[in-house]
């Protein structure tokens, strides 16, 4: 129990580093909170016109809910941690993304950190979620839509691979708050004021 309790408050203190926080000091960029949506994320990131550290970004938000997962599942049975502390391990991460401790609990909306822990479940169900964002964001050029439509499918993608077990409630839980955490973006989409994938900052 004691050794579950620690691997997730790990994976939440892990989760609360902001790699676009982070990687926009280290390109001296503006603060991500301040412009575009006010989310540090990678799309937000991405307005500033740079690149590099918009996918820096992603990379970063992405390997901190892969290496949680992934350290969790491979080696967490050794120390009593089973199918359920894996699940409760995928949570903390993202939960520590959204709610960070570092930046006062202000964090992002959580799709590169959702892509990092289904990488890490499975990298089939990560490949098949990323390849639905991907289609719908080159279909339609809105990021929050293929986050939403991903978040949906990606608790149907586990069941069809795996069943139904502890580490669906996970994923599926995930998805619930992302979407929760889009509810401003699903405001604009409706009313056609959503900003598109490459858009610049205001």
């Amino acid at each position: 129990m004691m050794n579950t309790a620690f691997s997730v408050l790990a994976a939440y203190l892990l989760g609360s580093i902001s790699f676009a926080v982070v990687v926009s000091k280290l390109y001296r960029l503006d603060d991500p909170r301040t412009y575009g949506s006010k989310n540090p994320g990678a799309t937000n990131v991405l307005r500033t016109g740079n690149k590099a550290a918009a996918a820096l970004t992603l990379f970063g938000d992405a390997l901190k809910g892969w290496i949680a997962v992934f350290l969790a599942q491979h080696f967490g049975a050794r120390y009593g941690l089973g199918d359920g502390g894996v699940a409760l391990v995928a949570i903390g991460v993202f939960a520590g993304h959204i709610w960070p401790l570092y930046t006062k609990f202000a964090g992002g909306k959580g799709v590169a950190t959702a892509l990092g822990v289904l990488l890490g479940v499975s990298p089939w169900l990560g490949l098949a979620t990323l390849a639905t964002w991907l289609a719908v964001a080159f279909l339609f050029r809105y990021s929050s839509l293929s986050a939403l439509i991903a978040a949906v499918l990606a608790p149907m993608y586990y069941g069809l691979f795996f069943g139904v077990d502890a580490k669906m409630m996970a994923v599926a839980i995930m998805s619930a708050l992302l979407i929760w955490r889009h509810k401003s973006n699903i405001s604009n989409l409706i009313a056609g004021k959503e900003s598109k994938i490459g858009s610049k900052k205001k």
